[in-house]
């Protein structure tokens, strides 16, 4: 369940919700009473950290995230690597691509 932060506009009475996505927002200030007490938007209160997949992936790291997010492709006029030779013909790429 989400924790939502809440503020009253009358008397400035703040207070973090701990509420199921199919509840109604609160409306009613417990301070004062005021009908004036509504939802604030909040940063996430997470961090993701190390070296997962997030931060090999997604994170702006080099590899192909990069290329994709620079507009980079892979064209059929690269050269040809050890590899590429060495990869047996019955892959589905036909060793033709860089994953061999």
């Amino acid at each position: 369940m989400p924790i939502y932060a809440y503020r009253c506009s009358t008397c400035g009475h703040a207070k973090d919700v701990l509420q199921k996505l199919s509840d109604a927002p609160l409306s009613t200030c417990p301070a004062c009473g005021a009908e004036s007490f509504s939802k604030q938007v909040t940063a996430a209160g997470f961090q993701l950290k190390g070296s997962g997949w997030y931060a090999t992936d997604f994170k702006g790291g080099s590899g192909a995230s990069a290329a994709a997010a620079t507009g980079a492709t892979a064209t059929s006029e690269a050269a040809p690597t050890a590899s590429d030779a060495a990869a047996p013909a019955s892959t589905p790429c036909g060793g033709s691509c860089a994953c061999h």
